[in-house]
């Protein structure tokens, strides 16, 4: 019998980390711990090997030096940075907030889940213990989400994971994975988090190989064949942001963009420049792009030739992360015609493998380009 798409996904798509909303007065039953564990260990496992443990720490004593311990391997880190940074709007504001408040309170919740393996890992690359854990714990946790409580995936006590180990009576050759404070929450009414879509996150045949509609067979022009590249910048997105805006900037570094000039006063949304190219199969070109997106320090993209029917479509785009700038460059194959749908047009029996190389040479101009970004940004160069 197939399950209720609507409900399963649901359970996948709101089943969050909970901090703020977990009940520290309600107990939780241990029968309760146990089904959702027991539902768990369904999860594969390497070699089908039973070598999953889990620890339940209700004790209060317990509770309260564990937490000491999640404090100094991190927690009062949390709590200070969020501190700082209340009410200034920082990105990162609600996130610290919400671990904070974890940390001041994991002593009062009501039961914390450490989920451990034997076996150490050896450090080979090898599958081994984490892919024969993390998939359990993931489904204990909505186990207990579609029962009324919640976790909070954590693994910062492992800063101080021998005096854990210690506290704990845990054994040598036991390899702490995770840490789960349970408790019921606080109302229902989570919700699926903003996440990018699969299209732009998922690459096909190869790396950093996308389309934008279902390509039914070999990948053809139709199909919206692009590439994306990413590399991450040791520097905030104000400091990168003056190279992905600079327009001539990339001629250093591919072998066919030979460089632009502006032909509007401001760079802006609609505002046009004109590019120069050259390729030994395609031939020289110019053609005149629109810029289709600009927010500083965020986006800068183009369009080019047709602004509503381009020829291709570029984008550069900033992501913050912690202590870095991820860069990301993108690049859509049409759907307007160009010097690509001619060359198609005249072979149109080798469609697939004509889009495949130009994807192929794309990719590995854009990420000289990035990577140049990176190293120019981080004085490498």
């Amino acid at each position: 019998m197939a399950f209720p798409i609507g409900e399963t996904d649901r359970l996948l798509s709101t089943t969050r980390s909970v901090r703020r909303r977990l009940d520290l007065e309600r107990e939780v039953p241990e029968e309760l711990l146990l089904d959702c564990i027991d539902l768990a260990e369904q999860a594969p496992t390497g070699g089908n090997q039973t070598s999953r443990r889990w620890l339940v720490i209700r004790d209060p004593d317990t509770k309260a030096a564990l937490a000491d311990l999640y404090r100094e391997a991190g927690g009062d880190w949390i709590v200070e940075n969020a501190e700082r940074i209340a009410g200034t709007g920082h990105r990162n504001e609600r996130t610290l907030d919400s671990g904070a408040h974890l940390a001041r309170n994991l002593q009062h919740v009501p039961a914390i889940v450490l989920v451990t393996i034997y076996g150490e890992h050896d450090g080979s690359g090898r599958p081994g213990l984490f892919d024969s854990v993390i998939q359990a714990a993931w489904s204990f946790c909505l186990a207990l989400r579609s029962r009324g409580l919640g976790s909070a995936w954590t693994t910062l006590h492992l800063g101080a994971a021998d005096r854990v180990a210690d506290l704990l009576d845990l054994p040598e050759g036991v390899t702490q994975i995770v840490l789960l404070p349970v408790a019921w929450t606080i109302g229902d009414d989570f919700r699926p988090a903003p996440r990018r879509p699969a299209r732009e996150i998922t690459w096909f045949d190869r790396w950093g190989r996308t389309t934008q509609r279902p390509a039914e067979g070999p990948v053809v022009h139709a199909d919206g064949p692009g590439v994306t590249v990413e590399v991450d910048v040791k520097a905030p997105p104000t400091d990168v942001w003056p190279y992905i805006s600079d327009i001539q900037l990339p001629a250093r570094f591919s072998d066919e963009f030979q460089g632009a000039e502006w032909l509007s006063d401001t760079p802006e949304v609609g505002a046009t420049f004109l590019g120069r190219n050259q390729n030994e199969n395609l031939g020289d070109w110019e053609v005149t792009c629109h810029v289709a997106g600009y927010e500083e320090n965020r986006v800068f993209a183009w369009n080019a030739g047709d602004a509503e029917d381009p020829s291709a479509q570029w984008r550069f785009e900033l992501i913050p992360l912690a202590g870095s700038t991820r860069l990301r460059f993108s690049m859509v194959l049409g759907p307007g015609p160009s010097g690509l749908t001619a060359v198609i047009d005249a072979m149109p029996d080798k469609e697939a493998k004509i889009i495949a190389n130009r994807q192929k040479h794309q990719a590995a101009n854009m990420r000289r380009t990035i990577e140049g970004i990176r190293d120019l940004v981080e004085g490498r160069t």
